[in-house]
């Protein structure tokens, strides 16, 4: 991990500084210098330029941007057999240095170059083959939830177990059941490799659709930049703030559907807020009917929810984890609604 710009000086001993003062002393170097500003701030909630951060992470450093990732969607390659459609993947993980807010460089692992990894999308009833590379120098696994055989369950001693670096392993089984999932390494040890990134979302469409809508992908995530176990930066899609920066556009009176999975490591629970509006929850996304509509849900590590609402007017409305630490240091951001 290395750290620069005006994050340099800081103390990140954690035995020699409580983990209070780490956390304030990195939510003080990304403010802004005009004072004031956490998630419940004047000028976060009213959008007086409010940047959060001191600078951008440019996406080209990264080779990835959290403006796209939230709208993209990995449908692989097809084809029909006589049994029906086989959709098919390859994921190669490798070690890969990326930053995760202005001058906080972190020395990740990787799906296809990238944290989260990519969302990988089929539907209900296909066969799906996944081809696992590992280019990392640790082994590594591909985990995915849902309902397989044993020997596809991409964990070490059962099946392929762990694939050790330049080695390879197909992962099969079939897209059931339909909703929400997520797939990462389950190496040991295991809040390692996952707070490391390698983690993604997995939506498996139901054979009858769902209503047309804007969708977007959104892990929670965190970032332990001082190796104590506990996480100094909190985002979704990996970088701090930056839909602070880059406010998600969306169309007033549009359905919106958000895929929201929590993979956060070293903290119990993740929560999301959206400001001025309300959303059906489905659960796992494994129904079709919502449990509630709601503005503020709270999810353990590895739970998902679809969300769907839409926006009755435009402007800026701020989104967060509401947990106030969290949304301090990295987890908040903008939709901005218009005509």
């Amino acid at each position: 991990m290395l750290i620069g710009g005006s994050l340099a000086a800081l103390p990140l001993i954690h035995e020699l500084v409580p983990h209070g003062q780490v956390h304030s002393g990195i939510a003080q170097a990304l403010e802004p210098q005009h004072g004031g500003g956490g998630a419940h701030s004047t000028a976060a909630h009213a959008g007086s330029g409010h940047n959060g951060t001191v600078g951008r992470v440019d996406p080209a450093v990264n080779g990835f941007d959290p403006a796209e990732i939230v709208r993209d969607f990995d449908w692989g390659t097809t084809r029909r057999t006589a049994t029906g459609t086989v959709r098919e993947w390859e994921i190669l993980a490798e070690d890969k240095e990326i930053e995760v807010a202005p001058g906080v460089k972190y020395a990740a692992w990787t799906y296809n170059g990238r944290v989260p990894g990519p969302t990988l999308r089929a539907r209900e009833g296909e066969r799906l083959r996944v081809r696992f590379v590992n280019a990392s120098r640790h082994p590594h696994t591909m985990h995915f939830h849902g309902i397989h055989t044993a020997s596809q369950d991409g964990i070490p001693g059962i099946g392929a177990g762990n694939i050790e670096p330049g080695r390879s392993t197909t992962y099969e089984f079939g897209a059931e059941p339909f909703g929400l999932h997520l797939y990462h390494c389950h190496s040991t040890p295991l809040a390692d490799h996952i707070a490391k990134g390698l983690y993604g979302a997995f939506i498996i469409d139901p054979k009858q659709g769902r209503p047309e809508a804007d969708e977007l992908v959104m892990v929670m995530n965190g970032f332990d930049t001082n190796f104590d176990r506990t996480n100094e930066i909190y985002a979704v899609n990996t970088v701090a703030f930056d839909y602070m920066n880059e406010p998600i556009r969306v169309k007033r009176d549009e359905l919106v559907r958000i895929y929201l999975v929590n993979i956060l490591e070293y903290d119990l629970l993740n929560s999301f807020h959206i400001h001025a509006n309300f959303f059906n929850r489905f659960p796992t996304g494994t129904s079709l009917e919502p449990t509630e509509l709601t503005d503020t849900i709270i999810q353990g590590q590895g739970q998902r929810d679809i969300l769907e609402l839409r926006f009755p007017y435009t402007g800026k409305y701020m989104f967060h984890a509401h947990v106030s630490e969290f949304a301090e240091l990295g987890w908040m951001g903008f939709f901005e609604v218009y005509e």
